[in-house]
């Protein structure tokens, strides 16, 4: 595989949960590959020294659809979209799910994804260009117990960028998602002890993965040498994903 920069320098991208885990990770992997990059991130006070080589940090809820309106808008071209915020959910059966809970984990996971795709694909459909990566989870192909929010809210992840995927097949906006299986991030702190060594142990390496890890396939997908691929789960999970 060739080096992605050149084909990414001159891009201007926005990842979402950019404050810390993946979304960090990603938006710093894309700014050493030349993007000029907007992180964006509810939690304005886990911005700090690791967000400060970006070009742009700043304070967005994804599950407020006006307010990511007018964000993409006003920061165009938006060339590349990186779905990272996320939240773990309830950790309990689903019969002790409340409908907070429930909502709270699909209006992150799920429509902050739909807000921010459907903002920024308008323009990048005039323009001709465009690449999308939405960040899933293996929980959303294999379900996790105990887990079920996160699991249904990845999984329609995962049915939504197939879905737009194909939308957009002759309108040079690619969009893939990516299933990771358990990273080390900051996330794993909302999971309850019982329920992380339950995923760790269906990985067959025998660890966890690294942000960065992650970061590298995003950087591939959100490149120019990612041509011929759209509507695509990439699994990063240690040997975990089982199709």
């Amino acid at each position: 595989m060739t080096n992605t920069g050149d084909s990414l320098r001159g891009r201007t991208a926005v990842v979402t949960g950019a404050a810390r885990g993946i979304g960090l990770a990603c938006a710093q992997r894309l700014r050493a590959d030349g993007l000029r990059v907007i992180g964006v991130d509810v939690l304005a006070g886990e911005f700090g020294q690791a967000t400060a080589g970006l070009d742009e940090a700043a304070v967005l809820d994804v599950t407020d659809p006006a307010a990511v309106a007018d964000f993409i808008a006003a920061r165009q071209p938006v060339d590349v979209l990186v779905n990272s915020a996320g939240v773990v959910g309830p950790n309990v059966p689903l019969w002790e799910i409340d409908d907070a809970g429930w909502s709270a984990t699909f209006d992150v996971n799920t429509s902050g994804t739909f807000h921010t795709m459907r903002a920024a694909i308008p323009p990048m459909r005039d323009r001709g260009y465009g690449r999308i990566v939405n960040i899933a989870s293996i929980a959303g192909k294999e379900g996790n117990p105990m887990l079920a929010a996160y699991s249904a809210s990845k999984a329609a992840v995962i049915g939504l960028t197939k879905s737009v995927a194909k939308e957009l097949a002759t309108d040079g906006v690619i969009v893939n998602s990516v299933a990771p299986a358990v990273i080390a991030t900051p996330i794993n702190a909302d999971t309850a002890p019982s329920v992380l060594e339950y995923m760790i142990s269906k990985i067959p390496m025998g660890r966890v993965g690294q942000a960065e890890e992650v970061a590298a396939l995003v950087s591939w997908l959100a490149s120019d040498e990612c041509t011929f691929s759209t509507g695509a789960c990439y699994d990063i999970s240690g040997g975990r994903a089982t199709y």
